[in-house]
């Protein structure tokens, strides 16, 4: 969650009211809600950072909730997002037929304990787990959480093994090796969990992501695992699993020091088994020890389900695991935390019967040729260069005549997720100097597409790339839409007599009341180059 702090109603009208810019839209009721629909249903004004003394009517206080969650952006349209967006009404009614019930409570609500099972074992044979009854594993909130169980676990090994040869497991301490381009919650394991990062940089020849061989320089004894992405958030490229194992069982062959790979399959673990099921990067690796992902991305679900999975139960200590008396039975649980609504593990698992692996392979399918779609038509364009590589002929058939190359086989391609990663050509920037990316994000914006410009990973930190990610509510009518209104921008911002080539002009919208909820400049640490930008 996002922090925040207290609101202190009488500073902040003080400080709207000092802002000479503020002083029009400021009046002495700004820390009152006043409802547009007041007279109609009879309500008083009601206060913004306090709880009301009374409280007002359930059609009232819908209407006034709702009007306000109508200045958010259309979630369809939010192409920064791999959440997924919508699910078939027969779900929605499912969810909330449930969603007053605590998946915790196993005694009191043992039917969806076993559906959780179920999925668990569904998960387990999708990624090849070598017995797929032995394996172990859980839901969690998403796969942040997931990959910090992944980690702990591989944390608690390290010390086992550790002590049992009479080593110190606080001096030098353990490491954790990833790539530069990892997602902020690879990196807060590490420093919640008092484990070092070991980030290593990216590069163009890495295609952006991590580098095997360079990982490698990182690793010692002191390494309790390696994380490798399937699916970078940056560029949707996948990480080498099976290079990286296979240099890991080269440096145990060498030294006897066995490093296990936790695969963060946030992404990519709903879309390589049904897409290129014939790609190695799963349990079939031996090094492979467990892998997460999200329900809530390419697993179709809303937001709020997560998975782990372990290859077997060897790979989760078990002084990891609770036991729990209190709740009328003898229950097992290994989590950041206690409660959790039930209804988004039903959600997955009515998608694991409704579309089965046929209907998740021709969404996966579907998505990557739209993003194939806009990848090509961005690059005709000659005022963009696209970074992602799906569109891309795998390299077995780089050197092959055109003609052999079968463009509507998904083997064909360079596999990955159907992520569109690309920004301005040197051409284009030579020939508009003055030109900045970010404000094709802005225009975006004004046209209702949330598009996010963002600079790449430490090792290429100078380089900004615009970034869509294509999900299943992404139709190709909608790519259609989308180029013409990024050539539109972008051919406007070229013209030097256009009025929008003015938009250095532009601030990001500021408001009262978002300004005064956000902590102080400063508030968080360094940033380390990652996601994990300084407050």
């Amino acid at each position: 969650m996002v922090l925040s702090k207290h609101l202190n109603a009488d500073n902040l009208m003080k400080d709207a009211r000092d802002h000479p810019n503020r002083k029009h839209v400021h009046s002495s009721t700004n820390h009152q809600i006043m409802h547009p629909y007041g007279a109609r249903y009879g309500t008083e004004l009601i206060p913004k950072y306090k709880l009301p003394r009374k409280g007002t009517t359930a059609d009232a206080t819908y209407q006034l909730i709702h009007d306000e969650l109508t200045l958010d952006g259309t979630p369809s349209l939010n192409l920064a997002s791999f959440v997924h967006t919508w699910m078939p009404r027969q779900a929605d009614q499912l969810m909330m037929e449930n969603i007053s019930k605590n998946l915790i409570d196993q005694d009191e609500y043992p039917m969806t304990q076993v559906i959780h099972t179920r999925c668990i074992s569904i998960l387990a044979d999708l990624w090849h787990a070598p017995h797929s009854s032995s394996a172990v594993g859980t839901a969690t909130t998403g796969s942040s959480e997931a990959i910090q169980l992944g980690g702990l676990a591989m944390k608690r090994l390290w010390q086992e093994k550790r002590k049992a040869a009479g080593k110190s497991i606080h001096e030098p301490g353990p490491n954790i090796v990833m790539g530069a381009n990892a997602q902020v919650a690879l990196e807060k394991f590490a420093r919640y969990f008092d484990v070092e990062a070991r980030l290593v940089p990216i590069s163009e020849e890495s295609k952006y992501r991590l580098d095997a061989k360079k990982a490698m320089e990182y690793v010692d004894e002191n390494t309790i695992g390696v994380y490798v992405i399937l699916g970078s958030t940056y560029t949707g490229h996948y990480e080498p699993v099976e290079e990286m194992a296979r240099l890991l069982d080269e440096y145990e062959a060498k030294t006897g020091i066995s490093v296990p790979i936790h695969v963060d399959g946030a992404s990519g673990g709903f879309i390589a088994p049904f897409a290129t099921p014939n790609l190695k990067w799963d349990f079939r690796i031996p090094r492979v020890v467990s892998i997460n992902t999200s329900g809530h991305k390419f697993g179709l679900s809303y937001v709020g389900v997560g998975w782990v999975v372990w290859r077997s139960t060897e790979y989760l200590p078990k002084d990891l695991i609770f036991e729990l008396h209190y709740l009328g039975s003898v229950e097992y649980s290994f989590s950041l935390n206690f409660s959790r609504p039930a209804h988004p593990i039903i959600a997955q698992y009515f998608n694991f019967l409704h579309l089965g692996y046929e209907g998740y392979r021709a969404v996966a399918l579907d998505d990557l040729k739209n993003a194939r779609l806009l990848s090509r038509a961005l690059e005709k364009t000659g005022m963009f260069t696209v970074l992602s590589d799906i569109h891309r002929p795998a390299d077995g058939i780089l050197n092959a005549a055109k003609q052999t190359f079968d463009q509507e086989d998904i083997e064909s391609y360079v596999p990955g997720l159907p992520v569109v990663a690309f920004r301005f050509t040197e051409s284009f920037k030579a020939e508009n100097p003055d030109v900045q990316q970010v404000w094709v994000q802005t225009l975006l914006r004004a046209k209702g597409w949330i598009v996010p410009n963002y600079e790449l990973a430490p090792g290429l930190q100078d380089v900004q790339i615009l970034r869509v990610v294509v999900r299943e509510s992404v139709s190709a009518v909608m790519i259609d839409r989308l180029v013409a209104d990024i050539i539109e921008i972008t051919e406007q911002l070229a013209k030097t007599d256009s009025p929008v080539h003015a938009l250095n002009t532009l601030e990001h919208r500021k408001t009262v009341e978002g300004y005064h909820g956000k902590l102080d400049a400063g508030s968080g640490s360094k940033s380390s180059g990652t996601y994990a930008k300084q407050c």
